[in-house]
């Protein structure tokens, strides 16, 4: 059987600095997520990095095996000890699991609670995988209902009202530093979604604003013609910073654009004039140690917290009846995984049955001595009547299990059965036949015990149809 598994880490149980060794830029995730469903036990993967979260959504085998392989992928990734990235890490397991990305879609999960753009990041996190064959028929309805879920909150709750995003809390946080932003002059670097929300919050407070970018020259200079401002390369950097009063940075790079000895000598070019640097990046376009440079005033996405607080408090009085529709989708998740795992195990019971009827019908063969084809008809059919009637109560039982037992109790049929070898743990498959003699038709509880010897019940049988001595 396969089951759900989800591995993470956000801003709420890591910092900035552990965050940023695990991002991902989209190619990266598909390249990753290929890596995980190369795996023993990975069967699908959808990778999801964003500036404040990077989660893996899995479908695997054995959850355990699952999951100290991939983090012990995910901690070579960020160069540290599994043991240390497990202090950081999450990993809830089926309908958890499911409610983790129901609750990150609709921005319960985020620093800007009900952020719009993450619905738009899961989105494209599904689709990238989905292109490179690394989903599959689970995690596909996960992220389908996943963005339901994420539109129902939108839209039936005030979460998401006055669209407050990281670019404009990044906004509102030079605005309470420097007094205002009219007549300042201010450098974007990047001109991806981020720099467009964060212009767009720029040329409401009426700030001329000068897009940094090379890899998207082109987008820039669209972004500049419809928020007022000017374009120029990367190369020219140095020379903005010198004339900038404030700096926004947000690119994809690996690596910092932004270094301390750059800074110093751009610091002595400026006389030491104060420079606000706001870096929004993970991972991060601004070396830390800038900061530390006299006259710079240095924000990362973990400083924002504390103004984040400021803005959000009238929607988190819709948070109680964004929970409540996270949790209406959930038990309709619950009731498909329920049915998703019931028919296969009802299937591989029903077929692990007819297989010790014929197991032993075979180990028999030889020892009818007198009975008729029509005879051994009726032995089998009689055999397979058994056996179908055992498993009626069994089988109407899982098919009714409730959503908080269900999974729990088909682990249990599973496991008592025997129903956990390789086949069966594909959805649809079903148990293989046990080893010859393993099982003891005259034994209740079946075993080794009676392996060496027909059983008690068939030679009983035989002795029945024996013709008596003459």
């Amino acid at each position: 059987m396969s089951e759900l598994l989800a591995l993470g880490i956000s801003h709420k149980t890591a910092p900035v600095a552990l965050r940023e060794r695990l991002a991902f830029s989209e190619r990266e995730a598909v390249v990753f997520a290929r890596l995980l469903t190369a795996t023993s036990e990975v069967r699908e993967a959808v990778v999801i990095s964003t500036c404040n979260r990077t989660e893996v959504y899995l479908v695997v085998g054995d959850p355990v095996l699952a999951e100290s392989d991939v983090l012990g992928l995910l901690a070579r990734r960020a160069s540290i000890r599994p043991t240390e990235l497990a202090e950081a890490i999450y990993s809830p397991r089926n309908c958890d699991a499911a409610r983790q990305l129901y609750r990150v879609t609709a921005g319960l999960e985020s620093m800007i609670l009900g952020e719009a753009e993450i619905q738009g990041q899961v989105r494209r996190a599904h689709e990238s995988a989905m292109r490179a064959g690394c989903t599959g028929p689970l995690s596909n309805r996960l992220f389908a209902a996943a963005l339901t879920t994420g539109k129902r909150v939108r839209s039936e709750t005030g979460i998401g009202a006055s669209r407050v995003s990281v670019p404009t809390v990044a906004v509102d946080l030079a605005l309470s530093v420097l007094g205002g932003l009219a007549d300042r002059h201010v450098v974007v670097i990047g001109a991806g979604e981020t720099s467009e929300l964060t212009a767009r919050a720029l040329a409401d407070q009426g700030a001329g604003t000068i897009f940094v970018a090379n890899r998207h020259a082109d987008r820039a200079l669209s972004l500049a013609q419809r928020f007022g401002g000017s374009v120029a390369g990367l190369d020219g950097l140095p020379d903005q910073l010198v004339r900038a009063d404030i700096v926004l940075s947000s690119t994809s790079s690996p690596h910092p654009i932004v270094g301390r000895e750059e800074l110093e000598l751009v610091m002595q070019r400026r006389e030491r004039r104060p420079l606000l640097l706001i870096d929004i990046a993970v991972p991060r376009d601004i070396d830390p140690s800038c900061g530390e440079e006299e006259g710079v005033s240095l924000y990362d996405i973990d400083d924002l917290q504390s103004v984040v607080a400021r803005n959000l408090s009238t929607r988190a009085e819709e948070v109680p009846r964004a929970h409540e529709i996270v949790e209406e989708e959930i038990h309709r998740f619950a009731r498909w995984l329920g049915q998703h795992e019931v028919l296969p195990t009802v299937s591989a019971l029903r077929e692990h049955g007819n297989v010790l009827v014929e197991q032993v019908l075979a180990e028999n063969a030889g020892r009818w001595e007198t009975a008729s084809p029509r005879d051994l008809a009726r032995v089998e059919a009689l055999a397979k009547a058994v056996m179908s009637r055992l498993l009626h109560e069994p089988t109407i039982r899982l098919r009714s299990l409730s959503e908080d037992r269900g999974h729990a109790s088909l682990e249990l049929v599973r496991e008592l059965f025997g129903l956990r070898d390789e086949q069966s743990s594909r959805p649809g498959a079903v148990a293989g036949p046990p080893a010859a003699g393993s099982f003891d038709a005259g034994s209740p509880g079946g075993g080794s015990a009676g392996a060496d010897r027909p059983s008690d019940d068939l030679a009983e049988v035989r002795q029945l149809r024996r013709p008596p001595a003459r």
